[in-house]
């Protein structure tokens, strides 16, 4: 299996890839676009700013690439910034527009807590998780986030974590998966997960 990581100047690249072949899978690094149209399965990395990130993707000129892919119904992981990317718009750094493959936005967390929200949580499923087959609970991930999202439709959450308040840590839509915690960093459950995914390949 063949895992194409997208490269846009963001990512986390190393760990991701590391986590990714350790289950098995053979991983390709790449911004060209028609590398990434005609992949068998993508992941979005992505650490930094929503704005950076989404002027990077627009320089590469891969926005449609991403699209394109997405609507052919192959696996398409996108994980904490690449995760965030998915939605509407962002309240991070003047309100860029993201890609808007889901509908919602991504929220700063209140100025009551602790930003950026980092270390183990729990995430609580929301029915059947595709993705969380074959992990025992309460299952704890590593998050390293100052922003959560918000989906405007309640059918694609997956899971949710508490931080001061309850916010939406994992989604899945048909072929789209994204999750704001980091499954590289969070041992042998994180590993579960992205093995989870390879095997929708």
């Amino acid at each position: 299996m063949v895992v194409t990581v997208i490269d846009y100047g963001m990512g986390n690249l190393r760990s991701v890839s590391k986590a990714l072949e350790r289950v098995g899978a053979k991983v390709r690094i790449t911004s060209e676009k028609e590398t990434i149209c005609n992949a068998d399965a993508i992941v979005l990395p992505g650490v930094g700013a929503f704005s950076q990130a989404m002027e990077n993707l627009k320089r590469l000129d891969i926005i449609p690439a991403i699209c394109k892919f997405i609507e052919r119904g192959r696996p398409f992981l996108g994980i904490c910034l690449g995760f965030q990317l998915l939605f509407s718009e962002s309240e991070e750094g003047g309100a860029p527009r993201g890609l808007g493959i889901l509908n919602g936005k991504v929220r700063r967390f209140e100025n009551k807590m602790k930003v950026p929200h980092m270390g183990w949580n729990e995430i609580k499923p929301e029915g059947e998780v595709t993705l969380l087959s074959n992990l025992h609970f309460p299952c704890f991930v590593y998050f390293a986030h100052s922003y959560y999202v918000e989906p405007e439709d309640r059918e694609v959450v997956a899971t949710r974590t508490e931080y001061g308040r309850e916010f939406v840590s994992m989604i899945q839509k048909n072929n789209i998966y994204g999750m704001q915690f980091h499954p590289e960093k969070s041992g042998e459950k994180g590993l579960r997960i992205l093995r989870n995914f390879c095997n929708l390949i």
